[in-house]
């Protein structure tokens, strides 16, 4: 893999990574639910694997 289509998949990710825990942190929600929403789309991902 290229090295700029790297750094752009890091900087993608800490950039969605900050955004979620801002809409969180805006909304008033608590970060368990954050916690556990990211949880239940890893498992969501992880079972698109079977499919």
């Amino acid at each position: 893999m290229p090295l700029p289509t790297f750094l752009f998949l890091i900087l993608t990710v800490l950039l969605a990574a900050g955004l979620s825990i801002t809409l969180v942190h805006m909304t008033g929600a608590s970060m368990v639910w954050l916690g556990l929403l990211a949880l239940f789309a890893a498992w969501g991902v992880r079972g698109l694997k079977w499919l």
